[in-house]
């Protein structure tokens, strides 16, 4: 592809509003998705697992959480697709629909104790369309990022989209802590836990107005002219970047496993195990995503100046470090520390890892199927790490103590530090050049 002044083009459109709207977008999506981890870690054993034992209970809840992740590829395939053949704007105003809608009808669902079997069964099956949604959502809000920024500035700017998580974290904490704090215990098991669920609709209809205006990234506009858009963008990316797939995914597992060990198992690992009141650990949780709307930027910067890997490296190192230290602070009881224990695992450990991840899976593929393999290499290894993280943790507490949730933790970390020193820097490349790999799959096209 000629560049046609493709930096002249990414410095000189406006990215202001691209990742004003790009953080906006993701902040709701991960509100809806943060939402239901929140409900299962306090909530949703008793209100859908009621005849289990509460240690089950937590456990069916937990497993209904994975579901989302387990779609999560499943969404990252069909929207990478079309996001590589049709482009990136039109996928995220259906993801964000798909996302608000089974959010918003989980706060409508009726319970156990009315429907009896089919309440959980209706909770899985909505969570399962949340994953799809979200499995979709991530590649198109950091290539509209990553693509509009300029050179030099795409680490930066691809950590506004990222930046969504602890603010979609922060908000899905903050509603359910104050709902569950102001409504009284039975109230809030009876009706009060739907209303962060309803609120989600409006959220959702701001995040469409927003959606709805911006222009096609500088660099899809650029394929599109030339007409030389990836046939199959799944196959090709599978063909053409098969270990760049592979890295993306175990680069992934210890940024997404440990991240909700930190914030999800937590909640119930202070409530259960320390036998704490359940806000000790929502309170660590909201200081910690309100301190990552300026980590994540901030190790997103640190990689435009240091390098992706260098940066990404460090965060999986040190999540290795920490993951007996971080148990220990638990164990104080001591709220400042469990707190303090909360905020480092995730605003240093796991932000170091995150504030780059956009620029720099973005950069591991070519334009014409990018969409595709940023989203495959993130959502595939998200069923594995982030999905499972929760309820494995709980499994190995309960059989072994927690001893082995930190040594689990230990092994996530070491897959993403083997992963991340494999895969090459790419923090002062030009997305607008074509690959090797997109020059090979033109050749094939205009030979077909």
């Amino acid at each position: 592809m000629d560049r046609v002044g493709g930096e002249d083009r990414g410095q000189t459109s406006s990215i202001r509003p691209v990742i004003v709207s790009s953080f906006i977008g993701t902040t709701i999506e991960w509100y809806d998705f943060f939402l239901y981890g929140t409900a299962a870690a306090l909530v949703f054993n008793q209100l859908f697992f009621p005849s289990f034992e509460p240690l089950a209970g937590t456990l069916a809840a937990f497993a209904t959480y994975a579901v989302g992740f387990a779609a999560r590829p499943l969404g990252g395939v069909v929207f990478g697709h079309y996001g590589d053949k049709i482009g990136r704007k039109a996928m995220l105003v259906l993801a964000l629909l798909i996302m608000g809608v089974a959010t918003f009808l989980i706060g409508l669902l009726p319970t156990y104790q009315s429907i009896g079997i089919w309440a959980p069964i209706l909770l899985v099956t909505l969570r399962f369309i949340q994953g799809i949604g979200i499995g979709g959502e991530w590649g198109g809000a950091v290539l509209m990022a990553v693509e509009h920024s300029p050179q030099g500035r795409r680490g930066f700017y691809g950590s506004w989209p990222q930046m969504g998580v602890p603010a979609g974290l922060l908000l899905a904490n903050l509603v359910f802590f104050a709902t569950s704090t102001y409504i009284p215990e039975e109230q809030f098991l009876a009706w009060g836990w739907r209303i962060p669920f309803l609120v989600s609709i409006v959220l959702v209809g701001v995040g469409l107005f927003i959606r709805l205006k911006l222009l096609e990234t500088p660099a899809f506009a650029q394929v599109q002219e030339s007409g030389t858009e990836a046939n199959m963008p799944i196959i090709d990316v599978l063909r053409t970047y098969p270990k760049q797939v592979l890295l993306a995914m175990g680069m992934r597992v210890a940024e997404n496993g440990t991240f909700y060990v930190s914030t999800v198992f937590v909640l119930t690992y202070v409530a259960g195990q320390l036998g704490m009141d359940q806000n000790t650990g929502l309170v660590g949780v909201l200081i910690a995503a309100t301190i990552g709307l300026f980590t994540t930027p901030l190790f997103g910067a640190l990689s435009d100046r240091l390098g992706r890997r260098r940066v990404y490296l460090f965060g999986a190192v040190f999540s290795l470090i920490f993951a007996f230290p971080f148990f220990w602070m638990l164990n104080t009881s001591s709220p400042v520390l469990i707190w303090l224990a909360i905020i480092v695992a995730v605003n240093i450990g796991h932000d170091a890892m995150y504030g780059p991840q956009a620029a720099y899976f973005s950069e591991l593929f070519g334009t014409r199927v990018r969409y595709s393999g940023a989203s495959l290499g993130y959502q595939l290894a998200s069923v594995f790490a982030g999905g499972l993280a929760p309820l494995i943790a709980t499994a190995l507490l309960a059989a072994y103590g927690y001893e082995a949730v930190a040594l689990y933790i230990g092994a996530m970390a070491l897959i993403t530090v083997v992963a991340t020193y494999l895969a090459a820097e790419t923090f002062q490349g030009d997305i607008f050049e074509d690959q090797a790999q997109e020059r090979q799959l033109i050749a094939e096209s205009e030979s077909g």
